[in-house]
């Protein structure tokens, strides 16, 4: 991926995507589209953004330092959008996303539904909640406990896998 494009996966540049809405010198048009530019703006360590961005209602307990430290000691590997939803008659919106990044040698995913406000005509991101993982449930069939082990070493699967 070439460097000048922008980190929001959108395939399009810097400076035609993002850059503006973060420079302020344009409004991002949904939540979908603000969410982008704030995941952007950690990896290029845009932190004045991350703040002018929040719903003025919670700036106050916003830590620059700490945000910044993070932006920058994370190697920003991407962000996938995984729904949206927005009612605009109530100015309300929604964004489940995922957003990776490496810290050292370890890569995280960030999931997290966030909430989005739109206050006088401009969207702010409101607040975000971890989504937890989803139960994954058996789709095979039922195997016994007197049953042969399906691992295919021809002991009961109590005495094999089972016995785990």
């Amino acid at each position: 991926m070439s460097q000048d494009l922008c980190p929001c996966g959108s395939g399009k540049k810097y400076e035609d995507c993002c850059e503006p809405i973060i420079q302020q010198k344009v409004l991002a048009p949904t939540p979908e589209v603000l969410m982008r530019s704030r995941y952007t703006a950690y990896a290029k360590h845009e932190i004045k953004w991350l703040k002018d961005s929040l719903e003025a209602s919670q700036r106050t307990d916003f830590d620059e330092k700490s945000v910044d430290d993070w932006s920058r000691e994370s190697e920003w590997l991407g962000i996938e959008i995984r729904e949206t939803k927005t009612e605009e008659e109530k100015n309300l919106g929604w964004v489940e996303f995922v957003a990776k990044f490496k810290q050292g040698n370890i890569t995280r995913d960030h999931h997290e539904l966030g909430e989005f406000h739109k206050v006088g005509g401009v969207w702010f991101f409101f607040d975000g909640r971890a989504v937890k993982p989803s139960t994954v449930h058996k789709t095979g069939p039922e195997i016994g406990r007197n049953d042969p082990c399906p691992c295919g070493s021809g002991k009961k699967y109590k005495k094999c896998c089972g016995a785990l």
